[in-house]
């Protein structure tokens, strides 16, 4: 069954004797489809998905580096007839570009298998196996059911341009055209306006051709080619400047001259630090610098996340076990690929370091979310980080399959020495493939995202929260994304301003608050109360002078603050204290939330969505605070108690009516937040979506218990409901309200 060719015999094209099991390919990428659609996420999900699925519907721009080949893709993708939510469509796309990848990691294992299992079904199967154990891996399990993120298009590019040049390769030396090459380098250059992580491909795609033919690479007609190919697949960046002089809806960065453009490919919008430096500290001479020991934590990190590719859904310890023997086999693939076929070897590992450990250095992350460790200068990651690995996770299937392969070989040979030559079949080996089925038993329950809703309903109610024409501030990814996605794809009360403090600090998003008049407000469409008035549309912008015309005319990019000052806002007196701020100057987002509510409070509706926690305390705002529902609303004058307005311990003032009729009537996102979940909310650094809806629930619970016992019991249920899904348990003396 195996054989260990010489190193010419490597160099043998064995394409000219079986040609490449494309159909097979092509089922095992329709059955990794039919996987990721019975576990697609029917619409929006948290973190990215929402600001992605918007600008491929407003055909805009995303965050830096803007991605504009996705962008085309995904909208173009959104126009046929897929299915009526347009984030399912978008979701669909994800898995598609996932499924197609599978396929080809496929190939790629059929082909290299050849040398190291000659009868064609084994290999084909043990292949097969290699990429079901890569296709429901659970972050690329994950990642496929929801347009989270662009990386499955990028994985999709190096799984072909990998299977490309293996192709290449295998033509005969004479025969050996450079188109493929030229192809390979376009698509390249092509995928990197996605994400770079397409490149990453490169180094082995580098490693394969020194080791088939190196002086391909120099042919001048080659380079020539390579040169003009490259230059048109990197053009299509020119789609942002271009896009972002029409002002779309999601335009961020503003890419309309080449030096924004400039800040937008090379991600200044992030500061990210530089790969010699310590992430946890300011760069200069003070900062550590990327030592050994933060590399190693950074490794470990890593391996945390590798350990949940295989059995996320189990107990750790059965998780360790499921871990160690799928390294093993990968192990095993890779020793058992070295002594058969070191070209292929060769470009397998250098891609797989590359992925891995060149890329963990690269990215330079801070302690990660969820690793088991904190003390003073340790700062963690807001999120958990294993979607930037993705392709590692899908490619180690290959060394996998190899390894079963290898597994079923020794099966065999320990079975010919005991079995009559008549009764010999590889069908007494073929069971251990079904290792292969571990990762799609222990990630069914985590990897899915069947049903769930919870990011659309959170904006819906948000949304819908506030009066015609107000501003809502908000504090960052997961409380505004979702907004944008329910203005600009299902048209959720676009009569509503959105102000990110994130993104606040920025000239570009400022001006496009002052200068974007907002639309018209469609009374039908919104909570019955606002039916019985007409609601004029605003002709002003929000602030009355910055911003505007006049380029020098803005905000400056910080005040310092060095004690506690008193100052007025309009008729409002607010007491700002560097200690109560937790930094002694104000950034340019403070001082445009400042200047907003100076300028136009009293004359239109300004909220702050409870997801920003106590930035309005922070900034003096206390005594001029009413919470209704997700909100929490700025009146001109102090709160005082009345028959609406209650002050209810450990809530501030809060709108009782209001509160009840939004909760109760119109309000989705709670019996979504509270549906029983088998694993709880997976990704745990997004779940304070869900405990806004706690906080409200928890509050009608108190101010409910005495007059309406049946609805504040349904209070209560609901937010035990919710809070079961969550890490956090309400104190006792909470728990007690309502039972």
């Amino acid at each position: 069954m195996t054989s260990t060719p010489s190193m010419r015999d490597q160099l043998t094209p064995y394409a000219d004797a079986e040609r490449p099991p494309y159909l097979i390919a092509l089922m095992v990428s329709l059955g990794a489809l039919a996987l990721y659609a019975v576990t697609l996420a029917p619409t929006t999900q948290f973190w990215d998905a929402s600001e992605y699925i918007t600008t491929a519907h407003a055909l805009g721009i995303p965050h830096p580096p803007g991605n504009p080949l996705f962008v085309l893709l995904a909208h173009a993708w959104g126009l046929l007839p897929l299915g009526a939510d347009y984030a399912r469509r978008i979701n669909l796309l994800a898995a598609v570009s996932s499924a197609a990848a599978a396929g080809f990691w496929f190939l790629i294992g059929e082909r290299w298998l050849r040398p190291i299992v000659s009868p064609t079904g084994p290999r084909r199967l043990a292949a097969a196996a290699g990429a079901v154990v890569g296709a429901t891996a659970f972050t690329v399990w994950n990642q496929s059911v929801a347009n989270e993120k662009v990386y499955t298009v990028s994985v999709l590019s190096i799984a072909l341009v990998l299977w490309l040049v293996v192709r290449w390769g295998d033509q005969p030396s004479e025969g050996r055209r450079d188109h493929w090459l030229v192809l390979i380098v376009y698509l390249l250059a092509l995928t990197a306006t996605n994400h770079l992580m397409g490149v990453l491909v490169a180094p082995a795609v580098l490693a394969y051709v020194l080791a088939t033919d190196a002086r391909a690479l120099l042919r001048p007609r080659f380079l020539l080619a390579a040169a003009l190919v490259a230059a048109v697949g990197t053009s299509v960046d020119l789609f942002m400047p271009i896009r972002a002089q029409f002002d779309p809806y999601l335009n961020e960065g503003e890419p309309t001259t080449w030096r924004a453009l400039k800040a937008v490919l090379a991600r200044e919008q992030f500061g990210k630090p530089s790969v010699l430096d310590n992430p946890m500290y300011p760069p200069g001479a003070e900062n550590p610098g990327h030592t050994l020991v933060l590399y190693g934590q950074q490794l470990l990190n890593y391996l945390q996340y590798f350990a949940w590719q295989f059995g996320r859904d189990w107990p750790g310890a059965v998780r360790r076990i499921l871990t160690a023997a799928f390294v093993m086999l990968g192990l095993l693939g890779a020793r058992t690929q070295w002594r058969a076929d070191r070209r292929a070897a060769l470009a397998m590992t250098t891609l797989l370091v590359t992925l891995t450990v060149v890329l963990v250095f690269y990215l330079n992350f801070k302690w990660g979310y969820s690793q088991p460790y904190a003390a003073q200068g340790i700062d963690h990651e807001v999120r958990e980080r294993d979607y930037f690995f993705i392709a590692s996770f899908a490619a180690w299937g290959v060394w996998v399959g190899i390894g079963l392969a290898a597994v079923m070989a020794w099966i065999e040979e320990q079975l010919a020495r005991r079995m009559p030559v008549a009764r010999r079949s590889w069908a007494w080996s073929a069971p251990v493939l079904l290792v292969a089925l571990l990762p799609l038993l222990g990630n069914r329950l985590t990897a899915s995202r069947a049903g769930e809703t919870m990011a659309r309903d959170y904006a819906r109610d948000v949304l819908q929260s506030v009066d015609p024409y107000a501003l809502v501030v908000t504090a960052g990814d997961n409380d505004t994304f979702p907004l944008w996605y329910a203005q600009e794809v299902e048209g959720v009360r676009k009569d509503v301003s959105v102000l990110v403090l994130s993104l606040a600090n920025t000239d570009w998003y400022l001006r496009q608050l002052q200068r974007r008049p907002p639309a018209t407000f469609d009374p039908a469409a919104a909570p019955a109360w606002y039916r019985a008035r007409r609601w004029p549309r605003p002709t002003t912008s929000w602030m009355s002078r910055f911003y505007l015309a006049d380029s020098a005319d803005t905000l400056p990019q910080y005040l310092p603050l060095p004690r506690a000052v008193t100052g007025y806002l309009g008729r409002i007196a607010v007491t700002l204290d560097p200690a109560t701020l937790g930094r002694p100057y104000l950034e340019r987002g403070d001082l445009a939330v400042l200047q907003i509510i100076k300028d136009e409070l009293g004359r239109r509706p300004i909220y702050f969505s409870a997801s920003t926690g106590s930035y309005a305390d922070q900034l003096g705002l206390s005594a001029h605070l009413v919470s209704e529902g997700l909100v929490r609303r700025v009146v001109p004058r102090p709160v005082a108690p009345d028959d609406s307005v209650r002050l209810v311990q450990g809530r501030g003032f809060v709108n009782v009516p209001r509160s009840r009729a939004l909760a109760f009537g119109v309000y989705r996102g709670g019996a979504t937040a509270a549906r029983p979940r088998p694993r709880g909310w997976v990704d745990v650094p997004s779940q304070n979506s869900l405990l806004g809806y706690v906080f409200v629930y928890d509050t009608m619970a108190a101010v409910l218990h005495d007059v309406e016992p049946a609805l504040a019991a349904r209070a209560v249920e609901l937010r035990d409901a919710i809070l079961a899904n969550t890490t956090y348990a309400l104190p006792v003396e909470r728990r007690a309200i309502g039972n």
